[in-house]
């Protein structure tokens, strides 16, 4: 969800002087993310890792972010699952209390810091970097596949995945016009991506062609070597990454961009709920405790 917003834009920080101090109230809050008529839900537990308020945020992306993670929240109560928001732009739980779950959704956000891959920074562009954010989401992703708790990253989460296994990125592509579109005429646009055959995620979206939604600056660059490529743009830039063998499932593009088909939405987030209870049901069989 990263990009160049940060320019053209004022920057949506909201103040109060508090014991002469300034102090920044949160811009995006867990109300705004929260379906309005929610009950309790019965389905496999999942933590959603998000950044609601991530560095430098502008009002637009503001928005964004609360359209984005409500449209990804609200699937997941469609599907009967019980899910908790962990903000990681807030004060972090341990990643032990975070891992107690049947599943694992990382949402997109700010960049990554590029000193994790080896990239002096700033690197062009570069928007929301947040390095506790990043250690913590990475540290739960390596956790959640120790302990085979299913894993779906979008976006940043993708990057995030890749980097958990010491892949690399590229910080700012250097013809974008296939993955995102611009301030003034729509960040998010169409975009075809190209599956491969075999994987995982072939047999979630059951095509190899598809249509999603995309605005992102920065995408895989090198996989990680406990990794494989699962998608790919026209241009080559990859698209999606997963682990071989434990079911986790990285996607660049936004399913849970409102303005899509919603087909890639429903496919992803409802594959990950019966991986969760598939993966529970396993655990329950060995005597192992969730």
């Amino acid at each position: 969800m990263t990009d160049r917003l940060v320019s053209d834009v004022t920057l949506a920080r909201t103040s109060v002087e508090s014991s002469g101090m300034t102090v920044r109230r949160p811009i995006v809050t867990i109300d705004h993310v929260t379906p309005a008529n929610r009950v309790a839900r019965t389905g496999p537990s999942i933590s959603v890792l998000v950044s609601l308020n991530f560095p430098d945020m502008t009002d637009p992306v503001a928005e964004l972010v609360r359209r984005f993670t409500s449209t990804a929240i609200q699937a997941l109560d469609d599907l009967g699952c019980a899910w908790v928001v962990v903000d990681t732009s807030a004060p972090l739980p341990t990643v032990a209390d975070t891992l107690r779950t049947e599943g694992i959704l990382v949402l997109g956000g700010g960049d990554i810091d590029s000193e994790i891959y080896g990239v002096p920074g700033p690197v062009p562009h570069e928007y929301g970097v947040d390095r506790a954010a990043d250690n913590f989401s990475m540290d739960v992703i390596r956790g959640a596949v120790d302990a085979s708790i299913p894993i779906l990253g979008v976006c940043r989460g993708a990057q995030l995945l890749n980097l958990a296994y010491g892949g690399t990125l590229v910080p700012d592509l250097a013809d974008w016009t296939l993955h995102r579109g611009s301030y003034s005429a729509g960040l998010f646009i169409d975009e075809h991506v190209v599956v491969v055959e075999g994987t995982r995620l072939h047999e979630i979206l059951g095509t190899t062609e598809l249509t999603v939604r995309s605005g992102h600056h920065q995408a895989v660059d090198k996989v990680a070597p406990g990794l494989r490529l699962t998608a790919v743009a026209d241009d080559g830039v990859t698209e999606g990454v997963e682990h071989p063998s434990a079911w986790a499932v990285g996607v660049q593009w936004h399913p849970e961009d409102s303005d899509g088909s919603g087909t890639d939405l429903d496919a992803l987030f409802g594959a990950l709920a019966e991986a969760c209870r598939e993966a529970s049901r396993e655990r329950g069989s060995r005597g192992v405790p969730r």
